[in-house]
């Protein structure tokens, strides 16, 4: 018999949203056996090696033993006890009350800092003498919700003294890599969507900066994006378009239901409300109107400094 305990999870499904990796298993995985300090075995159903090889770094800081695939098991296995699945507090984060407040989203950033070899654990400092520049990473989507005018935003950014990066991570990324870049930077932004999970990434006191297109997805963003962000000492602020910079208005008139009841589009299901303001709908920011954010975000930069 193991006298280490074990925990009993699945990876299936898991396979391709970045949002829905951290919220469903990686975040309730370290809820769940980061008391243990270790000393606990992971046993995988549905296992996806691909989605195993791609968080090893994260998984080995939780578990000093190997993954077990419970698909290939062919023999009993023992141990002191099991917990069957996992615990979820919710989304994206996690409640230190129900930990005891012995642990919190501040103790998974640094340990996926540690995870994956990430240098910065704070901002960068700015100022004329030593020539450092605040780096704002774009997040980029080529499909849907994408920028239309990312080009102008970079201008309006680069002549407010940002100097800015743009990468687009996807399935192909090496999250390493992509790691590294998103550490490297002091404001992040992007449209409501996967990409932003990579705030995990994040040096503290940097600046989460989401976009909110139209759809009355303000609540949702928050919580999916902003509350996260906040419970891991991050700044955040939240950047809601106007229907003149939702390129829905090359589709239907401003007296439209889809601008004038966001309600009884949600109010059809899932499906019509991802349809009309999730697919189809892409940003063309206002750059006089959003760069009052960036300014925002340099204020609470130069303010850590």
């Amino acid at each position: 018999m193991h006298i280490a305990p074990a925990i009993v999870f699945s990876t299936g499904g898991y396979t391709g949203n970045m949002f829905h990796d951290f919220t469903d298993v990686l975040i309730p995985l370290f809820i769940t056996s980061f008391p243990f300090r270790g000393q606990v075995h992971f046993l995988v159903g549905e296992m996806q090696p691909r989605w195993i090889k791609k968080y090893r770094p994260l998984l080995e800081q939780l578990t000093q033993y190997e993954i077990i695939n419970l698909n290939k098991v062919r023999r009993g296995l023992c141990y002191s006890h099991i917990i069957v699945g996992l615990q979820f507090h919710k989304e994206m984060s996690i409640e230190p009350k129900k930990t005891g407040n012995k642990y919190s989203m501040v103790d998974f950033a640094q340990i996926m800092r540690k995870s994956f070899g990430l240098e910065r654990e704070n901002i960068t400092m700015l100022g004329i003498h030593n020539g450092n520049k605040p780096r704002l990473l774009i997040i980029s989507r080529k499909k849907t919700r994408s920028f239309t005018n990312v080009k102008e935003v970079i201008k309006m950014a680069t002549n407010l003294g940002y100097q800015v990066l743009v990468q687009e991570p996807n399935s192909r990324s090496k999250l390493r890599e992509f790691a590294r870049i998103v550490n490297s930077c002091d404001v992040l932004m992007g449209v409501h969507g996967a990409g932003l999970t990579n705030l995990v990434f994040l040096p503290a006191n940097a600046v989460v900066i989401q976009i909110v297109p139209l759809g009355g997805l303000e609540k949702l963003s928050m919580e999916y994006f902003g509350i996260p962000a906040l419970d891991m000492n991050l700044k955040y602020l939240q950047y809601n378009i106007s229907i003149e910079e939702s390129t829905l208005t090359e589709k239907y008139p401003k007296d439209h239901v889809v601008f004038k009841d966001p309600s009884s589009i949600r109010s059809k299901g899932w499906a019509a409300l991802r349809s009309t303001y999730l697919v189809n709908q892409n940003v063309k920011l206002d750059v006089t109107r959003f760069s009052y954010t960036l300014l925002e975000a340099l204020k609470h930069l130069h303010h850590y400094q």
